[in-house]
């Protein structure tokens, strides 16, 4: 079966970066009294929520398409329309 088209799924990566979101969510909610202190502070500071809310996005949103593709679920493939 070495020349088969079988993808490998991710579950390595698949699990490496749900412990990653988990922490990541467990921070925000352990501190958050720290990071509203931080991010109120206005000027320069006003840029970390966006920095925070985008790395939260790039992380869970790895996770949740790895869980999909070892769920073995995967977004349909666009058919070209011949005229």
């Amino acid at each position: 079966m070495s020349g088969s088209n079988v993808k490998k799924k991710p579950i390595g990566k698949m699990l490496f970066m749900g412990v990653i979101s988990v922490a990541l969510y467990a921070a925000l909610l352990m501190k958050q009294d720290f990071l509203n202190e931080v991010f109120g502070k206005g000027g320069v500071y006003a840029f970390l929520p966006i920095i925070t809310a985008f790395v939260f996005s790039i992380v869970h949103g790895s996770f949740t398409g790895d869980f999909w593709t070892v769920m073995g679920i995967e977004a349909a493939k666009k058919k070209k329309e011949v005229r």
